[in-house]
């Protein structure tokens, strides 16, 4: 056995089972890590031929928990699935509704929630040259979960990049991804039909570089989308976020990084603020915005407020950024594997959190969270099967964590 992953996994059981510290721009105090109580649950097995559960994203909202992955036999082949619940403590399967052949073997890597509805994005590997066919998918009134039939260019065709993550407001829902001429966004009133807005003005790419983005929300007053531009000439990323009422007209902001380079990878809002992570350099970083950026016509106030090591070597990648009552939870990944980290103060100062599972960091394993109200859901596929775990947010507030159970998750 080579020398180097056995030391990669010793350092990770380090970080996971030893105290570890609080980690600010000037150093600070080093309280131990944030150790919640994880409690299990089960997921139901999905109808049909038998094969290996997938987790890939989780989503909650007004009172509806979900988790969308997929089923993979043991030749490979996958087909999509959804599990839902309205307590997050009992889950069914859902039914789904697929309308097309690749929609049939699709694996759903991308969920958000508004008014208790679901919606997803599922991509599989199809064609000539094996390009990723991706599709959406949204929840009926019936409960069942039916692909959208799609024109082939809206998501794919020659001029396809990525369809990175959805999103859902009080105006519709958008998905942000890019194009080849650089960040792109696709906007719904419903969830279901969904029209391509690229090569807008300020989004995306120009004279000044090529731009990409990778997460949004959605504000008080219309979307926030972040990512990153690879400037002319350049040869690294630099952090940017865009505004837009309407998701055609965008103003673009650079978010500053001490190293000059970096990556807004994830964003949410919480306590009265935006805060966006992402990699800079050989770490991460945290850039805090004001609450709602459109109204104020605030789009260029962003500062770098703090961030945490990039563990192992490895891409270094932010998978998942949640509100944890008051408080930020972030999916950080990298050589070291899947790393969870906290922040009680809007992205300054961050400490890891003790994960219930070891999870290395390869294209067949995942880790989602999602929080709605008291409850944290933490989803992670290890490459040998799914698990599914859920903690108090109060167990958040305190070193050891709170061992109370709520008495509808007993």
């Amino acid at each position: 056995m080579s020398v180097r992953p056995v030391l990669v996994v010793l350092g990770l059981l380090a970080v996971l089972l030893s105290g570890c510290e609080r980690v600010t721009p000037s150093g600070g105090d080093q309280p131990r890590a944030v150790q919640p109580v994880w409690r299990p649950l089960t997921l139901p097995v999905p109808p049909g031929a038998a094969g290996r559960p997938l987790l890939r994203d989780a989503a909650a909202c007004a009172g509806r928990w979900y988790v969308v992955g997929g089923v993979a036999d043991p030749a490979g082949a996958t087909r999509p699935a959804v599990w839902s619940s309205v307590d997050g403590a009992i889950w069914s399967v859902s039914r789904l509704v697929p309308s097309s052949f690749y929609g049939r073997q699709h694996l759903l890597y991308a969920a958000a929630c508004r008014d208790g509805r679901l919606a997803a994005l599922g991509t599989a590997s199809g064609g000539v040259h094996g390009n990723p066919r991706i599709g959406s998918w949204v929840e009926g009134a019936d409960g069942a979960v039916r692909e959208v039939a799609a024109p082939f260019e809206r998501f794919g065709g020659p001029r396809a990049v990525s369809a990175a993550r959805l999103v859902a407001g009080p105006s519709g829902w958008l998905i942000v991804g890019s194009r080849v001429d650089g960040a792109a966004v696709w906007a719904s009133t419903d969830g279901r039909e969904f029209t391509l807005r690229a090569g807008l003005p300020e989004l995306a790419g120009d004279g000044r570089g090529r731009t990409a983005a990778y997460d949004g929300l959605a504000t008080g007053s219309g979307w926030l989308v972040v990512g990153a531009v690879l400037p002319a000439g350049g040869t690294g990323l630099a952090p940017l976020a865009w505004t837009s009422r309407d998701g055609l007209g965008w103003r673009r902001a650079e978010l500053p990084a001490a190293s000059g380079r970096g990556q807004a990878q994830r964003v949410v809002s919480v306590g009265g603020a935006v805060v966006a992570v992402g990699p800079a350099g050989d770490r991460f970083v945290a850039w805090r915005g004001v609450a709602d950026p459109v109204a104020d016509g605030a789009a260029t106030r962003w500062r770098e407020v703090g961030g945490f090591p990039a563990a192992g070597p490895g891409v270094a990648t932010v998978s998942g950024l949640v509100a944890v009552g008051a408080g930020l939870l972030a999916v950080a990944r990298a050589g070291a594997g899947h790393l969870l980290w906290y922040s009680d103060d809007l992205g300054g100062s961050w400490r890891s959190v003790r994960m219930p599972v070891v999870v290395a960091d390869s294209g067949e394993t995942a880790v989602a969270v999602a929080a709605q109200g008291e409850r944290l859901l933490l989803i992670a596929d290890d490459g040998g099967g799914p698990r599914v775990w859920w903690t108090p947010v109060s167990g958040f507030a305190g070193d050891e964590g709170d061992k109370s159970l709520p008495s509808t998750w007993n």
